[in-house]
């Protein structure tokens, strides 16, 4: 039985928590207010994960170092800088690999499908931002003072996940009423399954032979905002799904009241034309397999 310490109980920290738990393994789950599901096998911890020392003392003998975190959006810029060094330090120190959790933003705008060999050429603060943490971890990782590996997704779908779709669609179609959302309603889009995020970050820390890259999690074919609602109704037993695309400039207005709205505006892109993630790297050398667009849904309705 190994210590792996993750940070961040949200929808992939709590999934990877508890995958770990029910095989076996000891969890220590950090979180600012204690906080995370109850098992046996994790102890849930209140601490301050930006803290370096903090951090380095509770992942001291842990064989790996999860970063589930999820700094608030609009904050990304001023809230993951510290955190990110504050695990690559606590890594350095105690020997225990870095297992990040990142998106597709570093990528910026693409043309077709998006693999691990892209270039990260962010074109949003929060696409630099996330490319900058990975970046600095690449670099520890191939100078030797640590070891690290990051996995990608792309939007969330499952339980407790929290995404575009997830608050300006998802209830209203859940109601029968109308949704708006600032997007091409047809556009195939990707959506990763959290517990495939989890699944994913726990294979390749466990191996010596997969650090040192990104890897995409494994995702289900892409399917369209449209056709998603569609589903959601279906599953839901709720009236047909009715979705109509929001004009950006009312984001932007939102955006003048709103923080969240705001910090949306510069990624909108990603919903703008196809946004489609190439996993087959992950499912090809690691074996694993999506969870299928509909289970995904389903337990996000609940």
């Amino acid at each position: 039985m190994s210590l792996h310490v993750v940070v961040g109980a949200g929808p992939v920290g709590t999934a990877t928590a508890l995958l770990l738990a029910e095989r076996g393994e000891r969890v220590r789950l950090l979180t600012r207010g204690g906080a995370g599901p109850e098992h046996p096998a994790v102890e849930r911890v209140a601490a301050d994960a930006t803290d370096p020392a903090v951090l380095t003392g509770h992942a001291d003998g842990a064989v790996a170092l999860y970063c589930c975190a999820g700094p608030p959006y609009p904050r990304w810029a001023t809230d993951w800088p510290p955190l990110g060094a504050a695990f690559l330090r606590a890594a350095a120190a105690t020997g225990a690999v870095y297992a990040g959790t990142g998106n597709l933003y570093g990528y910026g705008a693409v043309d077709g499908p998006i693999t691990e060999e892209l270039p990260l050429r962010p074109n949003s603060v929060k696409g630099r931002v996330r490319a900058a943490l990975w970046e600095e971890a690449l670099a520890a990782h191939e100078s030797g003072q640590l070891r690290a590996v990051e996995v990608r997704g792309s939007d969330y779908l499952g339980a407790g996940a929290v995404t575009s779709f997830g608050v300006m669609v998802l209830p209203k179609v859940l109601a029968g009423r109308t949704a708006s959302i600032p997007a091409d309603l047809d556009a195939p889009h990707s959506w990763t399954h959290t517990g495939d995020v989890a699944r994913t970050l726990v294979a390749v820390a466990a191996d010596e032979r997969h650090l040192g890259r990104p890897w995409h999690v494994p995702t289900a074919p892409p399917v369209s905002i449209r056709a998603l609602a569609a589903m959601a109704a279906e599953l839901a037993g709720a009236a047909p799904a009715r979705v109509r695309r929001m004009p950006g400039i009312a984001l932007r207005l939102a955006g003048l009241f709103d923080a969240d709205a705001r910090a949306m505006v510069e990624v909108q892109y990603q919903f703008q034309r196809p946004f489609v993630l190439d996993s087959s790297a992950a499912r090809r050398e690691l074996g694993l397999e999506p969870t299928p667009t509909a289970a995904a849904l389903r337990a996000m309705i609940g």
